[in-house]
């Protein structure tokens, strides 16, 4: 389970409550490392200005994500990247700077992170995730949100 939050370009904010499902029987070496997945599903609340006042808007999303950690696998420190769906729920997102034309996006990140604490349960990371339709409707102007996570393994 994680909780996260955003923050994109002109003051929107969002807050993200979510769960990993790690990818038990998939890894690969990679470069001295080894890369491993998890499903990363999801719900955020996006909160911007819009003609004077606050405009929420409830996104749900899943994206497959792939982790790289250095040293076989062994390193608590982590780089990651992933690409999935997401779903605005009860309206498009609309602020007064930006109108996306569909409820539906791609969403995609990049990432690094820390594993800590009793068997590596706690991790930290930073992300940078972008969402957008991908070109299939104009207007398409896409949102960039700077992410702080914070994950709890059980």
């Amino acid at each position: 389970m994680y909780l996260q939050y955003g923050a994109a370009e002109h003051g929107t904010d969002s807050w993200t409550l979510g769960a990993t499902i790690p990818w038990s029987q998939w890894s690969y070496r990679l470069g001295g490392g080894l890369v491993t997945g998890y499903w990363d599903i999801w719900g955020s609340h996006w909160s911007a200005r819009y003609e004077g006042s606050n405009r929420s808007t409830w996104v749900l999303g899943a994206k497959p994500t792939l982790r790289w950690r250095p040293d076989q696998g062994q390193s608590p420190w982590f780089a990651e990247a992933g690409i999935g769906v997401s779903y605005a729920t009860n309206r498009r997102y609309i602020t007064d700077h930006k109108e996306f034309s569909t409820r539906f996006n791609f969403a995609t990140h990049i990432g690094v992170g820390y594993l800590f604490g009793e068997q590596l349960r706690n991790e930290v990371s930073l992300r940078l995730e972008h969402l957008s339709n991908a070109g299939i409707k104009e207007p398409n102007p896409g949102e960039n949100f700077l992410q702080l996570r914070y994950v709890r393994h059980f």
